[in-house]
């Protein structure tokens, strides 16, 4: 199994080697959204074969942003591990002052994606429109649309762009029509597995905190809307992620 998404920071866990542990040989990527997970994650990298990275600055973390901030991304873009640039996006669900220099700062990072060709993991909440703007001019680069809980033919047009759809426990919801919707009618080999944790825990966990393990619900969930075995499911996302983080170079 891989989990291309979580969020495992000594800030949420008390213990995050058992966490890691529970995973075994199966891989976890861990995405930065600000200064110290930045930091975090090149260290969770170094010290656990089974652990790599992504570094980023998310939208709602701009404050946070100092002289140095870019200049630590790039200067660790290409060490051992670090498969790609995330948690990046646009989020206007709470605050819609800032969007110009969301944009802006979405765009330098997907310009050093291109300048080093790697990989983003894109955040967007209540704004796929102006998302989906800006990646046109970015259609070289390798796409995770993580959290993904738009239609299926927003699926389609990221898709388009060089894009995979990120899954995770939202798809066990009881309100997730629109997300079986979109897992119903696209392609397995355009999606990922992730958990977001500690957020977002599947069923039967919700309400407790998430942990990289709990995406085999997720794979048990997709499996059983596409009709399919969950060794199918875990298979292709793992063939699927290897391809989208380039992690063959590394395994």
């Amino acid at each position: 199994m891989i989990d291309t998404h979580c969020h495992i920071f000594k800030q949420f866990y008390p213990d995050v080697e058992e966490v890691i542990k529970k995973m075994k040989n199966n891989i976890i990527i861990v995405s930065g959204t600000n200064d110290t997970d930045n930091k975090e994650v090149l260290s969770l990298c170094k010290k656990y074969k089974n652990v790599y990275g992504t570094l980023g600055i998310h939208p709602e973390e701009l404050n946070s942003i100092n002289d140095e901030t870019f200049n630590f991304i790039e200067k660790h873009l290409m060490d051992d591990k670090i498969v790609g640039i995330g948690e990046i996006g646009l989020d206007y669900h709470f605050d819609k002052t800032n969007i110009d220099l969301q944009k802006k700062i979405f765009m330098y990072q997907l310009d050093l994606a291109k300048k080093y060709n790697k990989p983003v993991v894109i955040h967007s909440r209540d704004a796929v429109e102006d998302t989906l703007n800006i990646l046109k001019s970015y259609k070289e680069i390798k796409k995770d649309i993580h959290c993904y809980s738009g239609s299926v033919e927003s699926a389609k047009e990221f898709i388009k762009l060089n894009s995979k759809l990120g899954i995770g426990g939202v798809i066990t919801f009881k309100n997730a029509k629109k997300l079986i919707e979109v897992i119903t009618n696209i392609d397995l080999d355009y999606l990922l597995l992730e958990t977001d944790s500690p957020f977002l825990s599947p069923e039967p966990f919700r309400g407790k905190k998430n942990e990289p393990y709990n995406v085999y619900y997720v794979a048990l969930k997709i499996a059983q809307i596409k009709n399919i075995s969950i060794e199918e499911v875990l298979s292709k996302t793992y063939e699927n992620a290897i391809s989208q983080f380039d992690l063959d170079m590394y395994l």
